[in-house]
């Protein structure tokens, strides 16, 4: 089933795509670079040519969330920014049976998922108060319906993205005045190589086709488009809030 796109246009706007290799990264990444953007995208590996995909159109750097060290050397390495799309994540399972693994985990998926966002928007804070883009400079959170929806499996994932729709407020109330917005998109169940696994369940895949009204998942792209419209100058009056894209799931309990 084919999927609508919208138009933007960010012509010689700076943007950085963390995690901006694969799923809803690249394709934000794809997408802005398509809007006009001069895009920067993160990875872990130490760089492109390591990846199977064609990351030509980027300006790459390497990146490990976890490490402040290299959150700040990427926000040195960069002369300018318009958008930050605070995307980098995994999700982590630990042992039930051990409290010892249970609670590393809990720690670095809170570490991954909202204290990297933090870190890395503060070291950006210069560049996007500095920023000419119409609409206002963008943080922008990618989020996921765990922010709001329980998930026993993967706690620490959860505390983070909803930590995630948490900081952008605080952000937005803290730096508007120097003409930054912060806003999160929330991801519904998204078709990625991270949710392969789980489209070829086919109970739980069956599950999450019936309880979402559009009946089926979405694509990386339908995530990409709510991330540009956000940064966009139709949204400048848009601050704190987190759009969800789900077809409808949250709210068909």
């Amino acid at each position: 089933m084919g999927t609508a796109t919208a138009s933007f246009d960010f012509d010689r706007a700076r943007v950085l795509v963390t995690g901006g290799t694969s799923g809803i990264g690249l394709a934000c990444a794809q997408g802005f670079s398509e809007a006009g953007a001069q895009v920067t995208i993160t990875g872990t590996r130490s760089g492109p040519g390591e990846y199977d995909e064609d990351f030509s159109d980027f300006d790459y750097r390497q990146l490990r969330v976890t490490d402040n060290d290299e959150i700040l050397a990427v926000a040195n390495s960069l002369s300018a920014l318009d958008v930050l799309v605070n995307n980098a994540g995994n999700v982590k399972f630990a042992e039930a049976d051990s409290v010892d693994a249970r609670v590393s985990v809990f720690e670095e998926m809170v570490r991954v998922h909202l204290i990297s966002g933090n870190n890395l928007s503060e070291a950006c804070f210069d560049m996007l108060a500095a920023s000419d883009l119409p609409g206002g400079a963008s943080v922008i959170g990618i989020a996921s319906l765990t922010s709001f929806m329980s998930n026993p499996f993967v706690p620490g994932y959860g505390a983070g993205k909803a930590g995630m729709v948490q900081l952008a407020k605080t952000q937005a109330a803290l730096w508007s005045g120097s003409g930054i917005r912060s806003n999160c998109v929330a991801a519904g169940n998204t078709s990625t190589r991270m949710t392969a696994g789980v489209l070829e369940m086919e109970e739980l895949n069956h599950a999450i086709v019936e309880r979402t009204p559009m009946k089926r998942w979405g694509e990386a792209q339908e995530i990409a488009d709510a991330v540009m419209f956000l940064s966009c100058d139709k949204a400048s009056f848009i601050n704190g809030e987190t759009l969800v894209v789900d077809g409808g799931y949250l709210y068909n309990s």
